[in-house]
């Protein structure tokens, strides 16, 4: 089934208050009020998708990766929260499509380039046995009729990124990581402030807003509701989900 039929099944929308009732029921372990969220909250979900079209990617692949997101946004979801189950959803539907396509890998190498990387490392192999020895690129440029260029841009494009948790030294059973190598002597804090950014530009604009106004400029959560037209008890309900949103998102 693609992703048109799937988005075609959810027509009708469930009011808030229904789908506060059945996520209740769902994280209490009512297997159809979940099925039925997912149902119902399907062109959510794709709307979600249409952001990330044109990367390459299987709309219905992503499709199916927003539904993941879904999924445990419900189980997630602080029914204690003043907020829209939708607004809580959809940054979770992102963060769960951008891991996807982070982890499939930040570049997209072609096909026509991975089969080259292909015959090179089979030309290594039979080269390896045949000299006693790892080939040269030009030795295996010849082998296979490519400019040397073109077997270093195919071998380059084949490589696995290194984990920055990847051991590059160990001195007496004490490892040292890529991450200590690449340490700017600040006890790693631009990678947090690396997390914190991400998890910043994931909230809306009134989310960023408040933020803003309550950390760059230390504004009291009277001053923010007067400035956004709401209560207090509104702006320290919205702070405290602002807040732990991006605690989850930092620490996926």
């Amino acid at each position: 089934m693609d992703v048109e039929v799937k988005k075609d099944k959810a027509q009708t929308y469930l009011k808030d208050h229904e789908v506060k009732e059945l996520i209740k029921k769902s994280q209490d372990g009512d297997q159809a009020a979940r099925d039925l969220i997912a149902e119902k909250n399907m062109r959510l979900v794709w709307s979600v998708v249409q952001r990330f079209l044109n990367r390459g990617y299987d709309p219905d692949d992503l499709f199916q990766i927003g539904c993941i997101g879904l999924l445990k946004s419900v189980d997630k979801f602080d029914l204690s929260y003043d907020v829209k189950f939708s607004t809580y959803a959809v940054p979770m539907i992102i963060g769960e499509i951008q891991r996807f396509i982070r982890d499939d890998g930040t570049v997209k190498v072609s096909r026509s380039l991975k089969e080259m990387g292909n015959r090179i490392r089979k030309a290594k192999d039979e080269l390896s046995k045949t000299y006693g020895r790892i080939p040269t690129v030009n030795e295996i440029s010849e082998h296979l009729q490519l400019s040397p260029e073109d077997v270093i841009l195919a071998q380059e494009a084949s490589r696995t990124p290194s984990s920055i948790h990847e051991t590059v030294y160990e001195n007496d059973g004490d490892p040292i990581t890529l991450l200590d190598q690449i340490d700017d002597g600040n006890e790693g804090k631009w990678f947090d402030k690396i997390a914190l950014k991400e998890a910043i530009r994931e909230l809306d604009e009134r989310e960023r807003l408040i933020v803003y106004l309550r950390y760059y400029k230390d504004q009291t959560q009277s001053e923010v509701a007067v400035r956004l037209g709401i209560s207090q008890v509104q702006v320290s309900r919205l702070e405290k989900k602002i807040l732990q949103q991006m605690k989850d998102r930092m620490d996926l």
